[in-house]
């Protein structure tokens, strides 16, 4: 049975290149991540009563912050909670990237992190 280890955001190469493609650096990508984010958390207030919209736009969040963040497994939980009616008032893709930010995800692979 595989281990797990966190990781915050995907690895860089030395060229500062991810595997996906290139890097906008660590803070960076956390600082898009952010404003996609709000600007979709704002965007669903307004397309709460909208609701073909309102999961149009959620999609659309949870792939860009998925290319933007990697395989970050903790974004599909906040595209399941927006989808419930209601839950879409609470700022939940702020939430989910605040927690990658500060805790990053279990990825699949290895032991804990080595100090």
């Amino acid at each position: 049975m595989p281990e797990n280890t966190w990781e915050v955001l995907p690895p860089e190469n030395s060229e500062g290149a991810t595997r996906e493609g290139p890097s906008l650096g660590r803070g960076n990508r956390l600082a898009l991540a952010f404003a996609i984010a709000v600007v979709s958390d704002l965007a669903s207030v307004w397309l709460e009563f909208v609701p073909p919209l309102q999961w149009t736009l959620d999609l659309a969040t949870a792939v860009a912050l998925f290319l933007v963040l990697g395989r970050q497994w903790l974004i599909l939980p906040a595209l399941v909670a927006e989808a419930i009616p209601g839950v879409a008032a609470l700022p939940a893709w702020v939430l989910v990237v605040g927690s990658i930010a500060m805790w990053g995800t279990v990825t699949p692979g290895g032991g804990p992190p080595k100090p």
